[in-house]
């Protein structure tokens, strides 16, 4: 352990030296639930981030054409289609994101093959932390308008030698959701689910997600107030920096105003969702397909929080981090509303039988 921590140390001062950083001063930022650590460097009065992104610290990320079998056998990232150890997908997706007019971090330098990128920094002013300070009407229209104008630019799925994002599949949403049958069914019935009902449930699964319309634009996947920071002095989408977003896959408007307002850290009142979700249709051009865009986001709805669910439950389970238990509640909320919904009746039904406590 000792020899690894000298050689990212080693690795580290040589990224610094070659990006002309050598002589800042460096600070521990809190991380996130994955296994990149963040720096925050100050040098002649400048500052930035730095990201330390091990290589080998995570399962492979999804090989571009690889096979639902092919992906099954490297693993849950790939399965999933999260970016895993590439730091190019940061790099990449953080200049679309840039071109299409949001706050993402620019990249000061990249060294992707040894794990390190050195970011601008867009501050402390999470969503999370300057709402009750700054009208929440405020903050999360301006999250929406950010996203609309995401979906409006039309942006390319990037592509290239070393990164190409993908489209958010059946396969990565099965992966997803049968994190809840893995690992939050067995926390809460004392037992792993048997082989029958787990057929029964994805075979549910697979029937709610066939009504998804296209993937058509690209899905940051963790869009929400841990993961907004606002930048008042800025115009118009870029008001809201955007952090944590290498995972992006090709996918579903819905998906990323469902993770903004059905957020599993923090309460968003009914109303303001409700009010930001218009707020979204009303940037909608008219050919915007209302009814597909409903049941989009019913059947997304449902898929996340049924992720969401598993992952805290695997995070309290598997990695020793209690503290996610005290999620669950709001998670499951979200969950039993979701079920309501009429895609979803079929699920639900399921659920009532053999999952009571998460039942409408």
């Amino acid at each position: 352990m000792n020899e690894m921590l000298h050689e990212t140390e080693t690795k580290r001062a040589a990224f610094l030296k070659s990006a002309g950083w050598e002589r800042a001063q460096a600070a521990p930022l809190a991380g996130d639930a994955s296994t990149r650590r963040y720096e925050r460097l100050q040098m002649d009065g400048k500052p930035a981030i730095l990201m330390i992104a091990p290589p080998a610290a995570e399962t492979p990320d999804c090989p571009t054409g690889a096979s639902a079998d092919e992906r099954r056998s490297l693993g849950y990232n790939a399965m999933a289609r999260l970016a895993g150890p590439n730091l190019n997908a940061f790099v990449a997706v953080s200049n679309a994101l840039r071109d299409a007019g949001l706050s993402a971090p620019e990249i000061y330098a990249a060294d992707p093959a040894q794990g390190f990128a050195l970011l601008e920094d867009l501050g402390d002013d999470l969503f999370v932390r300057v709402a009750g300070k700054v009208d929440e009407h405020l903050l999360y229209k301006a999250a929406v308008e950010a996203l609309a104008a995401l979906h409006e630019a039309r942006v390319r799925p990037p592509a290239s030698d070393a990164y190409s994002m993908l489209e958010y599949d059946e396969v990565a949403f099965e992966a997803e959701v049968t994190l809840l049958t893995e690992w939050y069914w067995p926390l809460k019935k004392g037992a792993p689910i048997g082989d029958d009902l787990y057929q029964e449930y994805i075979s549910l699964w697979r029937d709610a997600l066939s009504s998804l319309s296209a993937p058509h634009v690209p899905v940051l996947r963790d869009y929400h107030a841990e993961n907004l920071l606002w930048l008042p002095d800025r115009k118009g989408a870029a008001r809201v920096g955007v952090i944590d977003f290498q995972d992006a896959l090709f996918g579903h408007a819905a998906y990323d105003l469902v993770s903004l307002l059905e957020d599993a850290r923090r309460d968003v009142a009914r109303a303001l969702a409700d009010e930001m979700l218009a707020h979204y249709v009303g940037h909608a051009d008219a050919n915007f397909d209302h009814e597909g865009f409903s049941r989009d986001y019913a059947i997304l709805a449902t898929q996340r929080n049924a992720k969401i669910l598993g992952i805290f439950a695997r995070l309290a389970k598997r990695d020793n981090k209690p503290r996610y238990l005290d999620l669950l509640p709001r998670v499951e909320a979200h969950f039993r509303n979701d079920l309501r919904r009429e895609p979803l009746a079929p699920l639900s039904k399921f659920i009532e039988k053999h999952l009571p406590e998460l039942a409408p």
